[in-house]
């Protein structure tokens, strides 16, 4: 615990309100108010397609919003979280974190609500920045004399949960890798997704540039080489080089066209085995520019991921996202078992923020990459801006560029950039370039 008592970082007050999404669906604000006056406030996300270990978001389940009210949540925050957490330093972030664990009690934070929960841990951690004057990403990661500053991988276009179209692939991503600063990197996507609207607006009509939860484009597409032909061309129109200039990702979200009865997936007017879409990926790689695969196979699967991490995962980036759910238990098999090598890093699937940069620790440990990731319902909140440079990860997911949930995060990033001058690092399509800038966080106190 912080031994130097200053009013500035004493909590006073913690108030907490039901606010929207960008769904429209109900989700937790916090603010934590220091004897200071000073104030941090958070919002939570929340996912489209979640993986079943993910921590428990509490909902009301009665008549307002269709059941998704979070006042249970909010009401938690007030009588439970609040009482527990006045008069102590918001610079203890572990010991507030495990303390709120406790008051929870269960495994997956389904008493309070992970909503509940996370709220106040990122709350904290704000409020800690403010009232220690400096950035978030500073207060988080203080000592670095450079910052490493995150390649967006950005969902232009939408399928699965995220759709209404047929496309089984839930995300196909475009991935600036060969920008010299994050701000060359912005202005690539965008000039590529301006370039994709214009030739999906040609070929499908006006109903093929309506967006998705993440600002992607959802057109009638059902064959995912369709989605990756139009990329390229996108690329390729827009003045670009596919796999020099920018690269491509998937995130395939098995698990929504994986048949649990028959253990198959039906993709492309097909149903494959495990062994089947393993190939299927391979041949992906081989045709496209592909540098990542979120999410390949259904959330149960490490011997899937393994297999595909050791048939090419020494030229592509696997990433498990519902197979890992942010969990360090679940990241300690997978680490086990060769199951990926890179973690997407949700906080939200977690509940604290303490958990979060331990599972990231335990990744980047076993040299496994971190992507720090939004959810498809989103806020304004731009913590993991900031948590992608202190944690100096150098890939985010956050979206398209459209949409202002998501562009919060980017034009974040760009001030960022700003700020820091030539102490910012563009890794310049080395995914691995995290390796140079991995230490230990003070704010875990050497865990």
């Amino acid at each position: 615990m912080t031994d130097v008592s200053d009013d500035r970082f004493i909590i006073a007050d913690i108030k907490a309100r039901e606010i929207l999404d960008s769904r429209g669906n109900p989700t937790v604000e916090v603010d934590v108010i220091t004897k200071g006056g000073v104030q941090g406030r958070a919002s939570v996300p929340s996912g489209a397609s979640r993986g079943v270990h993910e921590a428990v978001e509490i909902r009301d389940g009665d008549y307002r919003f269709k059941g998704k009210g979070v006042l249970r949540a909010v009401k938690n925050v007030i009588e439970i979280i609040k009482p527990a957490l006045i008069g102590i330093d918001v610079r203890n972030q572990y010991e507030i974190d495990m303390k709120l664990v406790e008051l929870d009690g269960t495994p997956n934070k389904s008493k309070l609500g992970a909503n509940a929960i996370l709220a106040v841990s990122l709350a904290i951690a704000k409020a800690a920045a403010m009232a220690s004057s400096i950035p978030l990403y500073k207060y988080l990661a203080p000592n670095r004399e450079k910052y490493l500053m995150p390649i967006p991988f950005q969902n232009v276009i939408n399928g699965g949960k995220h759709a209404g179209n047929e496309l089984a692939i839930q995300e196909f991503m475009i991935v600036p890798i060969g920008a010299n600063t994050f701000k060359e990197a912005l202005r690539y996507c965008a000039e590529v997704y301006y370039t994709l609207r214009d030739l999906l607006l040609r070929k499908y009509g006006k109903n093929a540039i309506n967006v998705g939860d993440e600002g992607g484009f959802a057109p009638p597409l059902r064959f995912s080489q369709d989605a990756l032909d139009l990329l390229v061309k996108s690329i390729e129109q827009s003045g670009y080089i596919p796999g020099k200039d920018l690269a491509l990702a998937i995130d395939a979200a098995a698990s929504e066209f994986f048949n649990e009865k028959s253990g198959t997936y039906t993709i492309d007017d097909r149903t494959l085995t495990p062994c089947d879409l393993r190939d299927y990926y391979v041949e992906l790689v081989k045709t496209y520019p592909i540098i990542s695969i979120e999410d390949p196979f259904q959330q149960e699967d490490f011997e899937g991921f393994a297999s595909l991490t050791k048939k090419i995962g020494d030229k592509v980036q696997i990433v498990g996202d519902d197979l890992f759910t942010t969990n360090p238990k679940r990241l300690e098999m997978g680490v086990r078992m060769g199951a990926c090598n890179a973690l997407l890093l949700k906080v939200n699937q977690i509940g604290t923020l303490s958990e979060a940069l331990i599972t990231a620790k335990i990744a980047m440990k076993n040299d496994y990459a971190v992507m720090v990731s939004h959810r498809s319902g989103e806020t304004e909140d731009t913590f993991i801006a900031d948590l992608a440079v202190a944690l100096c990860t150098g890939q985010i997911k956050a979206g398209a560029p459209a949409r202002g949930e998501r562009t919060a995060k980017y034009n974040q990033l760009l001030r960022i950039e700003e700020e820091l001058g030539s102490r910012a690092i563009y890794p310049k399509g080395r995914l691995n370039h995290w390796k140079e800038f991995f230490t230990d966080l003070p704010i875990l106190k050497g865990l």
